[in-house]
């Protein structure tokens, strides 16, 4: 960004006269910011734009005072850690040690940390940690650090609106969650400052929640692909010589997808007919589901996307080939996979897949090295799946699980009276 666009407020305010101008200025909270950094520039920005006045310590502050808006002043490290009460620490770990000539002039401030590590923390203290550890007088409060410096220059709509904050006063913690409502975030409180480890992790973490869905889904596509060169490439090869090799990279793999595929999305609906059934079976919605299954639910999301993924590429894959009657079959079940209604895509790819392969089912020469045809093995967990569904679907097992969803409970029983226009003279009884 240009040295002009760096001075240009984000936010514009109607015209003041002169005056007026000078009141709201001297009304508005100090913020001081040590740093010059890309991120330091943008939050003096955003700082601004949201009504604050900023005072910036700068070694250089000369050379630095064109890089920031022209209402924030760029002056000494020294002088801007006097001036402010709440000081952004906007350097990196390394330079900690250069601040402690400010010491004195800190104590009692409160100090936000807003760096990140290199590397994921599992042992060492955080950043935060150091950062107490060395001015023991300051106040220090984790936060910031997972906002980029374009967030805060193009705004909290563009971007993460959720600040995470920790410290180990509430007081300090408190006046910096006010401060990011102001710029338009949202604080999160993750509680004291032994949090900030995790904290200073949370953008090293590269999907965090996609770990386990990943992994299932490549176990699958290598139990699978094994499976198919058994099938259709080591076979013919054993048994008559024929060297059939050259399906590996195309049509092996684009046998394989659609299965992941179908097996990915019967996993996303299998968790949720588990708790329910686990909710008929207790009678009550006020229990925890166990670990496994709490876990198993929250990866639904990525579990579905990674199903639309392998279909996609089993499409894409699909037309690669020539247009064989077997490929056509194939991009029709990659299309319906693709529906996003998510039970009608698994039954239209599960009966898809019954109505073009039930023969081969009952063939004695599909079974090579006596393993079934590798769409028998797919239409297992689909097949369970649907048949769960039509199982809850029935009215008897509906109307019982809506009833526990919406909070009855065998056997818990409040007794109420009507109202005396609608008595009918029996007390009345709610299973709610």
């Amino acid at each position: 960004m240009s040295q002009g666009d760096m001075k240009q407020p984000l936010l514009t305010s109607p015209p003041a006269t002169q005056g007026s101008l000078t009141d709201h200025l001297t009304d508005a909270p100090l913020v001081g910011i040590l740093g010059t950094g890309d991120f330091s520039r943008s939050l003096a920005q955003r700082l601004v734009a949201s009504g604050y006045r900023v005072v910036v310590g700068s070694r250089t502050p000369k050379r630095s005072a064109g890089l920031f808006p022209e209402e924030a002043d760029v002056t000494t490290q020294q002088e801007a850690a006097s001036r402010a009460e709440l000081v952004f620490v906007g350097l990196f770990v390394e330079h900690y040690l250069t601040l402690r000539g400010l010491k004195e002039v800190l104590a009692g401030k409160v100090l936000v940390d807003v760096s990140n590590g290199t590397q994921i923390n599992h042992n060492e203290p955080s950043n935060a940690e150091q950062l107490a550890a060395l001015f023991p007088d300051s106040v220090v409060v984790k936060g910031f650090n997972v906002i980029s410096a374009w967030t805060l220059q193009t705004g909290p709509r563009d971007g993460s609106r959720q600040v995470l904050l920790c410290s180990d006063s509430v007081s300090a913690k408190n006046s910096v969650a006010q401060l990011s409502r102001n710029m338009g975030f949202i604080p999160v409180d993750l509680g004291r400052l032994s949090s900030a480890r995790n904290i200073e992790n949370a953008p090293l973490r590269l999907f965090p929640t996609w770990t386990r869905p990943i992994l299932c889904t490549l176990s699958l596509f290598l139990f699978f692909f094994l499976f198919n060169f058994l099938h259709d490439v080591l076979h013919p090869y054993i048994t008559s010589g024929r060297n059939v090799f050259y399906k590996l990279p195309v049509e092996t793999v684009n046998v394989t997808l659609p299965a992941v595929a179908m097996v990915m999305l019967a996993l996303v609906y299998l968790p949720g007919l588990l708790a329910a059934f686990l909710q008929l079976q207790r009678d009550t919605k006020y229990r925890r589901f166990p670990d496994w299954l709490d876990r198993w639910l929250l990866a639904r999301k990525q579990m579905g996307l990674l199903a639309f993924l392998c279909a996609a590429l089993h499409a894409i894959y699909s037309l690669c080939l020539p247009m064989r009657r077997s490929a056509r079959y194939m991009m029709l079940n990659a299309a319906s996979k693709m529906s996003r209604l998510g039970y009608a895509a698994l039954f239209m790819s599960t009966l898809h897949t019954l109505l073009f392969g039930w023969d081969r089912a009952f063939q004695p020469s599909s079974y090579h090295f006596y393993l079934p045809p590798t769409f028998v093995l797919v239409l297992a967990l689909p097949c369970t799946v649907l048949l769960g569904r039509l199982l809850l679907a029935l009215p008897c097992v509906s109307l019982r699980l809506a009833r526990i969803r919406r909070g009855w409970e065998k056997q818990r029983c409040i007794r109420f009276q009507l109202p005396e226009n609608e008595r009918n003279g029996t007390e009345d009884i709610s299973d709610v």
